[in-house]
Parts: C-alpha cells; structure tokens; sequence
C-alpha cells in the first residue's frame, strides 16, 4: 500500500513553526537549522489556511472565441524579438484569422502604450473593423489595454493558458516572418521599418490548423 505520507515531509514540529510565522517562516527556520524547501513552506501554509489568492488579484477573463467567418471578427496580436541583449529590436504583428490579412510595425520597446498605439495604426490600415483582438498574457497586452481597447469597441480575449494553438496563425505568420524577412535584413530599426512593409505585402501566410 503506498504512504500517505512524502519520505522528505516535514516533520509535525516544523510544521506547527511554519503556521505560526507564515510570512517568515523559511527565514527562521533557516535561522535554527531547519532545511526546508520552499514548496515544502508553500504546501504547509496552504494546508493550514495561509497564503491564499488575495480577493483583490484580477485574473484575465475569457469571452468566448468568436467563429471567423467574416474579416474582422477574430484578429490576433502578438510580438516578435531578435535574441541580441543588447539593444534588442522588437515587432508588433497582428493577423485577421479570416481573411489572413496582416501588419507588422517594428519598434524599440514594448508596453501597454506602444500595444495601443500599434492597434490604432492597425486599424487606419485595415481595410476592415476590427471586432474581437486576441492577445497572449504578456504584459504589454494587461488590462490597461482591454480597458483602453473597450472604450474603443474591441472586444480583448485572452489565449488559453497552455493552448499555443489558440494563436496558431499568427505564430505560423511571426516564424514566416522571422526566417523570409528579419534574416535577410540589416539588425537597425530603420532597415526594418523599410524592408518589412514590404515584405508583409508579399508575404504569403499559409493557413494553420487549429
């Protein structure tokens, strides 16, 4: 019969030191002696009533995926990065999952402000409206952004934690992107906003199933 019990639990007497100082808990165990892992901390805490999710945290919600049978319905945004520490050049892309229509605007850094402004220019492009925008959990997609993007309209839907197919076109558009484009170009911004406009407008992006 297997044991109910882990072989490196900790014992009753560490437990019980634990629960009573719980937010300095690992700090004085170590102050006695007492090895103890931080998860073995975490499980004890949970157990005994502490360390519960504030009432306070917002989690992102997830309205459903709208079906794309016409332009604009679904439209997926997301950024792409060289891997260079120094001096690092990123690119917002976005993709209508209908029509497969899509934009890519390079810049030197990400935040909820730059997300904004790029969906804006997205939209004066696009021969279309947008209606519900599909995002990742970065943080240059938080919900400064949904609220900024409710104002203006859009829904903002959240991909599924762990589900990479729920954005699988446009990954498929970023790696086309990636290897056909940012490649063959010169690592500057200005060779960017040059050289990928036109290869967006040439570009063909194959369908991904999802």
């Amino acid at each position: 019969m297997r044991s109910r019990t882990k072989p490196y639990a900790p014992s009753s007497s560490t437990g019980r030191s634990i629960s009573a100082a719980p937010r300095y808990s690992k700090y004085l165990l170590a102050r006695d002696g007492l090895e103890v892992s931080l998860s073995s901390v975490k499980r004890t805490l949970r157990r005994n009533g502490f360390g519960r999710s504030s009432p306070w945290k917002k989690w992102h919600q997830y309205p459903p995926r709208p079906l794309p049978k016409t332009p604009g319905t679904l439209v997926e945004i997301d950024t792409v990065w060289d891997r260079v520490p120094e001096g690092r050049l990123y690119v917002y892309t976005l993709l209508d999952v209908c029509s497969r229509w899509a934009y890519a605007l390079p810049c030197l850094a990400i935040n909820t402000h730059h997300s904004l402004g790029f969906v804006d220019e997205a939209r004066r492009k696009s021969p279309f409206s947008f209606q519900t925008l599909q995002s990742d959990h970065g943080s240059e997609f938080s919900k400064w952004f949904t609220k900024r993007l409710n104002e203006r309209g859009l829904v903002h839907r959240h991909s599924r934690v762990r589900q990479p197919n729920d954005n699988a076109h446009l990954e498929r558009f970023n790696r086309t992107l990636q290897d056909e484009c940012l490649k063959r170009l010169s690592r500057s911004l200005k060779a960017w906003r040059t050289g990928i406009p036109l290869c967006t407008s040439t570009t063909t992006i194959p369908s991904a199933h999802i």
